[in-house]
């Protein structure tokens, strides 16, 4: 009788939750396709203490009410009570969750989780969303070039199984492209899979390029609410555009000499650019097909000039450069080995023909001089290698003669010094002459040594002398001959010379002693003088006197012989 009342009061129960139940605000759960769906049932609040049980029920897209499940409170099973695609797809959880297994976007519909009590009846609604992200993009249908200013389909991007559906962006050197209805014109359409219900969308892109986008590069974004963004690798396209100018380059770039490979590259802005030109050489055109460059082969001053190049379909279009072949030709005379006498003149001569103003550089023997050399009166200082080098333009032209002055040996000096040693005495006999003169001296000697160059000659010779003697150097050649003499002393003797020799101020002490002496000797004549001519008066006044006697005289003459004797 108890079990009877307990069941009718049950069912009284269920009859009144259908009818009277009381909703709460709907609830949203977002799940991802292909996973399990977790639907909460009101939280952790929603078993009472005279909970009958649980349902779980669900609103179709027409409107009416499904049962999916019920879960009486005294039983640890659930009974299944779909009987659609749910019918397997469906479990209630320990928490009186609803779990639904492999989403769907199906699912995207209102669940309610329905709580019947001995006190109450509540309804708890919740709204499933199922999302998808969306594949990867790809850029479909791309253009194989595009042409300035002129609207050109660039490409497709498309991105597929998307729920909700993707936004799908342009990007320029990542940069967001805008449709402005000219230059850029985006167009974006939606399909949905009719079985799955996932939608693909596709956004087409027309585009004006300019010159500007020869390096532009081109990507698509996918922008959906599963997040991160997705982007396709970056696109660069080839711009189309006509030649409106041409430019003619000549390599090398520096000075062109004669010899040299000239080339010449002729360059149009066009993209793609011409393969074909016109080369407009000294009035011929020659016509080079699948290459921009035509070769000058050992160019010689001749080929100095304008050159033109232009499109074989368009002579107007043209460039011109100007090639100017450097050159050097260059005469010196003398040259060659030259002989001339001391004493002569010589005349130095240059004669050049050269595309412009070279630089010259004048040398002796390797070291520079400031100016070209001319002789006006030759010594033999001025033999030697000269050389003249000239230059233009990256070239190099040289020219020398080797001057030789002759003349007899002349003996400019002979000196004598002490070796190192103290021992001996050295000789050094410079003289000048060409050819080269031989030395004789008038003495042997222990060292002998000889050096020449460029017409001046120098002789040692190292003797050790015991006796005075004077020593002759002699040079001679081929035109003549020149010697020099001095006086060589033992080294005793010299050295003793030097101690016997007067000091300075013993000089002086005699040349004042001998002054002086001859002073009083002069006054001492005229004293005597003055005497004389005085007695000469007395014996004026007397002839006796004057004459004297005989006998006088002859004692006078006796005594003049005596003092003589």
């Amino acid at each position: 009788m108890g079990m009877m009342h307990l069941a009718v009061r049950v069912l009284a129960a269920f009859f009144a939750a259908e009818m009277f139940a009381q909703a709460s605000d709907t609830k949203k759960v977002i799940s991802q396709y292909g996973e399990n769906i977790t639907v909460p049932c009101n939280g952790s609040d929603n078993k009472p203490a005279d909970l009958i049980f649980t349902k779980w029920k669900y609103t179709r897209s027409d409107g009416t009410s499904g049962d999916l499940l019920v879960k009486q409170a005294q039983k640890d099973e659930a009974k299944i009570s779909a009987t659609d695609s749910y019918k397997d797809r469906v479990n209630i959880t320990s928490d009186s969750s609803l779990v639904i297994t492999r989403a769907t976007l199906s699912d995207q519909i209102t669940f309610t989780c329905m709580v019947v009590s001995f006190s109450n009846l509540n309804e708890y609604p919740v709204e499933v969303e199922v999302r998808k992200r969306p594949s990867a993009p790809e850029l479909k249908n791309k253009a194989s070039q595009l042409e300035n200013g002129k609207p050109t389909p660039l490409g497709e991007c498309v991105s597929t199984d998307a729920n909700p559906p993707v936004e799908i962006i342009w990007l320029k050197n990542n940069q967001t492209l805008v449709d402005n209805g000219n230059t850029v014109v985006i167009t974006t359409t939606e399909t949905k899979d009719s079985v799955t219900g996932l939608s693909s969308s596709k956004s087409r892109l027309l585009y004006a390029a300019g010159k500007e986008d020869m390096t532009s590069k081109f990507a698509c974004l996918v922008r959906h609410v599963t997040g991160p963004d997705q982007v396709t690798a970056p696109v660069a396209f080839s711009i189309y555009y006509p030649t409106e100018k041409v430019s003619l380059q000549v390599m090398p770039a520096g000075p062109v000499k004669e010899g040299d490979n000239v080339t010449l590259k002729c360059q149009a802005d066009g993209n793609p650019p011409p393969t074909n030109f016109n080369f407009h050489i000294k009035g011929k055109k020659v016509t080079v097909t699948g290459s921009n460059v035509h070769v000058l082969s050992g160019v010689t001053r001749d080929d100095s000039g304008e050159y033109k190049c232009s499109l074989p379909n368009n002579d107007k279009m043209e460039a011109t450069a100007m090639i100017t072949v450097n050159y050097l030709d260059l005469s010196v005379s003398p040259s060659g080995r030259v002989l001339k006498k001391l004493g002569e003149l010589l005349e130095v001569k240059v004669d050049k023909n050269v595309s412009s103003e070279p630089t010259v550089i004048w040398t002796k023997e390797g070291t520079r001089l400031e100016k070209q050399p001319n002789f006006t009166i030759l010594t033999y200082s001025h033999a030697g290698v000269y050389t003249c080098e000239m230059s233009v333009g990256g070239i190099k032209r040289s020219s020398s003669f080797q001057l030789i002055v002759e003349g007899t040996p002349i003996i400019n000096s002979l000196t004598k010094k002490r070796s190192t040693d103290g021992k001996n005495k050295v000789l050094t006999c410079e003289a000048e002459g060409s050819p080269q003169p031989d030395v004789q001296w008038s003495v042997n000697g222990t060292d002998s040594k000889s050096t020449y160059n460029n017409g001046k000659a120098i002789f040692t010779l190292t003797v050790e002398p015991r006796l005075n003697q004077t020593v002759t150097c002699r040079v001679v050649n081929s035109l003549g001959s020149d010697y020099l003499t001095i006086s060589v002393l033992p080294l005793i003797d010299e050295t003793q010379a030097k101690q016997d020799q007067p000091d300075d101020d013993d000089k002086a002490k005699l040349i004042v002693g001998i002054v002086v002496g001859l002073i009083v000797v002069a006054a001492l004549v005229g004293i005597i003088y003055w005497l004389y001519m005085k007695r000469r008066q007395g014996t004026w006044k007397t002839g006796e006197k004057e004459m004297g006697t005989s006998e006088e005289s002859k004692k006078l003459e006796e005594n003049s012989h005596r003092q003589e004797v």
